[in-house]
């Protein structure tokens, strides 16, 4: 049977579609706002340079040594230390995060065709507006979740060239055409030079150890590492491909559509007299009131804001799903719609959770200590989960993993001297600031 590859580009695209998401354009704009601005910016940049690179070339070296699954990636690989696949279960974080991830496009989607035309003129009316999609419009939220859920399984079903490839090499370049023209726009703007200043002039009076645990947090969850989807991706890599330039070619992508958009929503917040520290409602409430200031232009640019965080999530949502689906063919021979369906089976199952947990009538009965079921999917995953598999991948390339093979692979994308500093870097400065990260997230310092 021929395997089906990823074409270099078609790579790219996918592993970029795959970190650019709803963490790039909903989270990481209201946590710069939440943490201060600039200094946040800059200690998230030094923890992707430091750490995010070092861990995406692990994950990518996994894949594509093992050209398997995640399971069987770290099973493989590890030799007689059997003990390491359960190190590869970390693919189904992926389906964890889908649980909540499906909802907040289903929002998004409902955004593009209620909110984009009908925009709330102050911050109240938006609120309204959010508040009454959670709790007054189920019917509504669980329509557009179906609709998120089925669109991405059928993507998948069709497999790497025909599915996920096409997909991404369609919706990923419309991504970026969409945000260069906002940031384009918004450079227009008297407040462009504030945003700027704000993203890119460090306080560090203002950095607290949660900022600096929840930038190296951010950094792992939006290049989409620890969820096994790169390392799924590269599995299917093309035997030439060189992973340390695909490496930095994502992570530029990734972090500067992140940046891009920071710059975008901050230049029309300044504008309009609004907070950026907003929280996650930033995007939901804040912005609507904001581009409702803006007149009939209001109305377009928000159409086109959340058509293009729609792809993000979607084109993400894909890579999410498709380490769980290549689990059950490698492992259980299923064909890949009956892989796609199980996994799209448990996330729906989930799903509802979340939708339920935040609806007033039912919230009680799914919160657990305090928090509710998204809130719990949310913090699980991306405070403990992903830096927990990302502290796993690090010390599994960098000790377990013959060095010789890893630098066999590598030997063409590397000197000598880059990767020295690059093995250094996975060995101990990644697993301590991955360890001091967990720690803290779990009370213990």
């Amino acid at each position: 049977m021929k395997v089906s590859r990823f074409s270099r580009v078609g790579f790219i695209l996918a592993a970029s579609g795959s970190a650019v998401g709803l963490g790039n354009i909903w989270k990481f704009p209201y946590i710069t706002g939440e943490y201060g601005g600039g200094a946040f910016v800059l200690i998230y940049l030094m923890a992707v340079l430091v750490s995010g690179i070092s861990v995406l070339i692990a994950e990518m070296a996994i894949g594509k040594l093992s050209r398997s699954d995640g399971v069987s990636a770290f099973e493989s690989l590890s030799h007689k230390s059997k003990g390491w696949k359960i190190a590869g279960f970390m693919i189904f974080n992926g389906i964890l995060i889908l649980g909540f991830y499906f909802v907040v496009i289903g929002w998004v989607l409902d955004y593009i065709f209620t909110i984009s035309f009908n925009l709330p003129t102050d911050i109240d009316s938006a609120q309204k507006s959010f508040d009454t999609l959670l709790n007054a419009s189920l019917g509504t939220q669980f329509f557009y979740f179906t609709i998120s859920v089925i669109a991405v399984g059928l993507v998948v079903v069709r497999g790497i060239k025909s599915g996920i490839e096409r997909f991404n090499n369609l919706f990923f370049p419309l991504i970026i055409v969409i945000f260069v023209g906002l940031l384009i726009y918004a450079m227009g703007f008297d407040s462009f030079d504030k945003s700027v200043s704000f993203l890119f002039t460090p306080d560090f009076s203002k950095i607290t150890t949660e900022a600096l645990m929840m930038a190296i947090g951010h950094a792992f969850f939006t290049l989409s590492l620890g969820m096994g989807a790169i390392l799924t991706y590269s599995a299917s890599l093309p035997k030439e491909t060189n992973i340390v330039t695909s490496a930095i070619i994502v992570t530029f992508i990734d972090t500067a559509i992140a940046l891009i958009a920071g710059l975008v929503l901050f230049t029309f917040l300044f504008e309009f007299g609004s907070s950026p520290s907003k929280g996650p409602g930033l995007v939901f409430i804040s912005i609507p009131s904001v581009f409702a200031q803006m007149g009939i232009t209001g109305n377009i640019i928000a159409l086109l804001f959340f058509i293009s965080l729609a792809f993000a999530g979607l084109t993400s949502a894909v890579s999410l799903l498709e380490p769980a689906v290549l689990y059950f063919i490698n492992r259980f021979s299923y064909s890949r719609v009956k892989s796609t369906t199980i996994s799209l089976t448990i996330v729906y199952i989930l799903g509802i959770a979340v939708i339920l947990s935040l609806y007033d009538g039912s919230s009680e009965m799914f919160s657990f200590g305090g928090k509710s079921f998204f809130d719990l999917l949310d913090f699980t995953t991306s405070a403990i989960l992903l830096p927990l598999s990302g502290l796993l991948m690090a010390i599994f390339v960098g000790f377990v993993i013959p060095k010789s093979q890893v630098k066999a692979l590598l030997k063409y994308s590397m000197n000598d001297m880059l990767f020295s500093i690059w093995i250094f870097s996975l060995k101990y400065i990644t697993p301590l600031a991955l360890l001091v990260l967990l720690l803290r997230e779990s009370g213990l310092i």
